[in-house]
């Protein structure tokens, strides 16, 4: 069984395109395209399940037509109306860097400050404006932090924790 915290969110399938089996992709990262991975997990009935991707094509920078394997109908693809779309985080190349990695990847992790020490934890990303942040939330009080790779020091995927270097005031 897939567990929320081995995915994240990457998008979401919207309508079936044609009659084989198409699906309408809004993404808000293309790691699919950019790593080996073959499948994605969708948001089904409450349950996360995997579905192996035969094959998509580009429409925009932000969407794309996915066809899965054993969906060949126009039927079978309104099943995926509206479910959310994740990728495995198991696939991500420990060196990868954040302009691979989608920032979204990285709710969840702990945050260290090489001068403030610990500084929560990821709970979102806010991309509404041109710069992108992290939502980090302590002590139940949200700071947050510009998502920029150069204040990330390092990265490891498997703890879980980004090492950061944060310019002075910047938490003032």
């Amino acid at each position: 069984m897939i567990k929320e915290e081995e995915v994240y969110k990457i998008g979401k399938f919207h309508r079936p395109h044609g009659i084989k089996g198409e699906l309408l992709f809004t993404f808000t990262d293309a790691i699919f395209d950019k790593v080996e991975g073959g499948y994605l997990v969708c948001s089904m009935d409450g349950i996360l399940v995997p579905f192996f991707i035969k094959a998509y094509r580009f429409r925009s920078d932000t969407t794309a037509l996915i066809k899965l394997e054993d969906v060949d109908s126009e039927e079978k693809a309104r099943l995926f109306t509206n479910a959310e779309v994740f990728f495995p985080k198991k696939f991500i190349d420990e060196k990868a860097s954040p302009e691979i990695v989608s920032w979204n990847h990285f709710t969840g992790f702990r945050v260290k400050d090489i001068t403030h020490g610990d500084l929560g934890k990821v709970t979102g990303v806010d991309d509404t404006t041109i710069n992108v942040l992290f939502k980090i939330e302590k002590d139940r009080k949200e700071i947050l932090l510009p998502a920029h790779e150069k204040f990330i020091l390092k990265i490891d995927q498997k703890k879980r924790w980004l090492t950061v270097q944060i310019p002075e005031g910047l938490l003032e």
